[in-house]
C-alpha cells in the first residue's frame, strides 16, 4: 500500500468523513477514493493539494506522501535505486 493513501484513510476515518463526502469534493467516483486508499491508483498534485484543504492538514504533509509514493514507484525494483536517489540529493544540493 502507498504511503499517502494509508495517510487519506487514517485522517478520513478519524474525522468521521465517508468516502462519498471525499469523492464528491473532488468530484470523482467512490470506487476511485477507495482504490486511491488502497494505494491502487494515484492522484494528482491538485487532488492531492484540495485533499489537504477538505481535511485541514498541512499540504506539506500529505505532498511529502505524494512525492515519496512517486519515487517508490519508479525506484521500488531498481537495484541501483539508494545509489541514484544519493546523486538526486547531491545534485539538489540537500
Amino acid at each position: 500500500m502507498k504511503k499517502l493513501g494509508q495517510e487519506l484513510r487514517k485522517i478520513r476515518e478519524s474525522k468521521h468523513i465517508l468516502l462519498r463526502q471525499v469523492a464528491s469534493y473532488l468530484e470523482i467516483d467512490t470506487a476511485m477514493i477507495s482504490k486511491i486508499e488502497r494505494g491502487e491508483r494515484n492522484l494528482n498534485r491538485n487532488q492531492v493539494i484540495k485533499l489537504a484543504e477538505f481535511f485541514n492538514v498541512p499540504e506539506e504533509k500529505l505532498l511529502t506522501l505524494w512525492v515519496c509514493d512517486k519515487v517508490l514507484n519508479v525506484t521500488e525494483n531498481e537495484p541501483y535505486a539508494v545509489k541514484g536517489m544519493q546523486k538526486a540529493l547531491k545534485i539538489l544540493k540537500v
